[in-house]
C-alpha cells in the first residue's frame, strides 16, 4: 500500500518544494534570503558596531594633516564629523598617567575644554 506524502514546503516563502526528497528551499533566492535572515539578527549588531568604529577611524584620518605626527581638535569639529566617544578598539595609558583612546592606528587623547589632541600609531 502507497502512503501518499505531504508536500513539502519551502522554509522561506511556503510554497511547495519539488525536486529530491531533502530540498529544503524552492530556489536559491529563497535559500540565501532565509540564510541571510538567520545571520543578520545575530550580526546585527556586530556590524553596527564595525561601522561606528570604522567611522570613527575616518574621522579622525581626515582630521590628522597628512605627514603630520599630531593635531588637535575640539568636540564639536568631532561630533560635527559624526564621532562617537563611545566607540574604540582599545586604550592605551602612558607613564604619567594620559589614557589614549584608540580607534585601530587612529588615536586621541582627551585635553582641558574639549579640546583632543589626535595621534596616529606607528607601525612596529
Amino acid at each position: 500500500m502507497l502512503t501518499q506524502k505531504e508536500p513539502k514546503t519551502c522554509l522561506s516563502c511556503g510554497k511547495a518544494v519539488k525536486g529530491r526528497s531533502d530540498k529544503k528551499f524552492c530556489d536559491d533566492y529563497c535559500r540565501a534570503a532565509y540564510n541571510n535572515d538567520l545571520k543578520s539578527a545575530s550580526n546585527n549588531l556586530i556590524r553596527n558596531v564595525n561601522n561606528a568604529l570604522g567611522k570613527n577611524r575616518r574621522v579622525l584620518e581626515n582630521l590628522l594633516p597628512q605627514g603630520e605626527p599630531t593635531a588637535k581638535t575640539n568636540r564639536d569639529k568631532l561630533i560635527e564629523k559624526g564621532f562617537q566617544f563611545k566607540y574604540h578598539t582599545h586604550l592605551y595609558q602612558t607613564k604619567n598617567g594620559n589614557t589614549y583612546f584608540y580607534c585601530y592606528e587612529y588615536g586621541y587623547l582627551p585635553l582641558e575644554n574639549n579640546w583632543y589632541l589626535i595621534v596616529k600609531r606607528e607601525e612596529d
